[in-house]
């Protein structure tokens, strides 16, 4: 296998594929949590280790996964992942931990992650699966990071607690729900005046 080969999987999740700019899966935790870029950049963590994890276990065993429980096997690795990403972050990241609340353990459920189990991960090498759920992951990650920096800054004034500029200057609706729709909408509008360049 050469690296190029390797690197366009990796590289998928940035550009060709990204999980929110292209194919605007897992918006429940994209627009619940990103109210700032620290929650974004947890949360996108947080799903890239799942991702990470589960792809390179069900590549590791599809062969040996009955047709009939494929799903459910599936389910029940990726929830193995979220469990040891939410103990881990309750016992060292409690105040991340309490901010992103119900959004840690909703990951064995989100799209993105059985999806690349499905259509990837059980079709493919260990490699090509973990540099999948690794770029999968980590471009998921850059996304939540970019929307919750712009709603934070656009909010607060703020970014990774530092100050831009007064909050005075803010627009509250940014740091609330109807400022992810606004936000997103925006940022998916660049990505693609981009792509056509």
């Amino acid at each position: 296998m050469n690296k190029n080969s390797n690197l366009k999987v990796f590289l998928n999740g940035f550009i060709k594929e990204n999980p929110i700019f292209v194919l605007v899966l897992g918006m429940c935790p994209t627009l619940a949590t990103t109210s700032s870029a620290e929650n974004g950049l947890g949360m996108g963590l947080a799903t890239t280790f799942v991702l990470f994890g589960s792809n390179v276990v069900v590549s590791l065993i599809k062969s040996i996964i009955p047709d009939k429980v494929r799903i459910p096997s599936y389910i029940v690795i990726i929830a193995t992942f979220v469990t040891v990403v939410e103990m881990v972050m309750q016992a060292f990241v409690p105040a991340l931990y309490e901010s992103l609340g119900l959004f840690i353990p909703l990951i064995v459920v989100n799209c993105i992650v059985l999806g690349r189990a499905e259509a990837f991960a059980s079709k493919n090498s260990v490699l090509k699966s973990s540099l999948d759920g690794l770029g999968m992951g980590l471009g998921f990650a850059f996304g939540l990071t970019l929307l919750g920096s712009m709603r934070e800054i656009l909010g607060t004034g703020k970014v990774f607690g530092l100050t831009l500029f007064p909050d005075k200057y803010g627009m509250l609706i940014f740091v609330l729900a109807p400022g992810a729709f606004i936000a997103l909408g925006y940022l998916i509008a660049v990505m693609n005046k981009f792509k056509k360049v």
